[in-house]
């Protein structure tokens, strides 16, 4: 199938972690035609990431740009058009979890929610805000938003981040309504537990346990998923990837869990 991608322009966010979600959204992307921005706080891991785009061919830049601060933000987009002219797709990968979960509200430091929702929802705004108009004016754009399974999942506790997380859904559903009519699709990946260094915070101040009991834990937990398995960041990246293509013209506004079944 052809996913229409050739020589469109992609943002991504959050691209610099050389095993996360963003960078496989950045090869997929390349592979299927786009020449890829990358985009990080980091700007050296994100120029690791330009590299492999650029190795599989596709023209790209990295960019370092904190999402939460918007003139670093506007003054990203401003290059980007400046040196590529448009830019067709933006992947809004860019977020975190920095608070444990679990820990009663009256427990809870106000100045987390702030931060934790400045992080992942503010910070996707910001970049959605700066690249609308853009997309507007060419008439045509396609955002796809990085949500999470967490935002269905309860026994976590109070947590700010599956909190924000519901905002993304939300604002992703609210954005396509009112910017239908420009040609601008928006879409939602929400995804399950997968191998990356995102949630750090939550393993830290863990006992160490024998591995035989952790991986009596993983299985206990995989048990849970109706496919068996952890997934992967390449799993999280075929879904954006068709989300952002013209092989889905006719979608927008959804949610799409990819999380093995363990949200339905």
């Amino acid at each position: 199938m052809d996913l229409g991608l050739k020589d469109k322009v992609a943002l991504v966010t959050g691209a610099g972690s050389q095993i996360g979600f963003g960078k496989a959204i950045c090869q997929t992307l390349a592979k299927e035609g786009c020449d890829v921005v990358v985009n990080d706080i980091d700007l050296e891991n994100a120029q690791k990431t330009a590299d492999e785009v650029k190795a599989l061919g596709r023209k790209t830049m990295a960019v370092k740009a904190d999402v939460t601060k918007k003139a670093e933000v506007d003054a990203m987009v401003n290059k980007v058009l400046a040196e590529f002219g448009r830019i067709d797709i933006l992947c809004n990968v860019a977020g975190g979890i920095i608070h444990k979960d679990n820990v009663p509200i009256d427990e809870q430091d106000p100045a987390v929610w702030e931060k934790q929702l400045r992080l992942n929802l503010i910070g996707t705004m910001n970049v959605t805000q700066a690249v609308i108009p853009q997309m507007r004016k060419q008439k045509y754009g396609v955002i796809v938003n990085i949500g999470s399974g967490s935002t269905h999942q309860y026994q976590m506790g109070v947590g700010t981040y599956a909190m924000s997380k519901y905002a993304i859904d939300l604002f992703t559903k609210q954005l396509a309504f009112v910017e239908g009519k420009n040609d601008i699709r928006v879409n939602c990946v929400a995804p399950g537990p997968a191998p990356t260094n995102f949630g750090a915070i939550l393993r830290e101040d863990t006992p160490n346990l024998p591995p035989e009991e952790m991986e009596k834990m993983r299985a206990a937990m995989l048990g849970t998923f109706p496919l068996g398995r952890m997934g992967t960041a390449t799993d999280m990246a075929n879904a954006t990837v068709l989300l952002a293509s013209d092989a889905t013209s006719y979608i927008t506004g959804q949610v799409l869990h990819v999380s093995g079944g363990s949200v339905m």
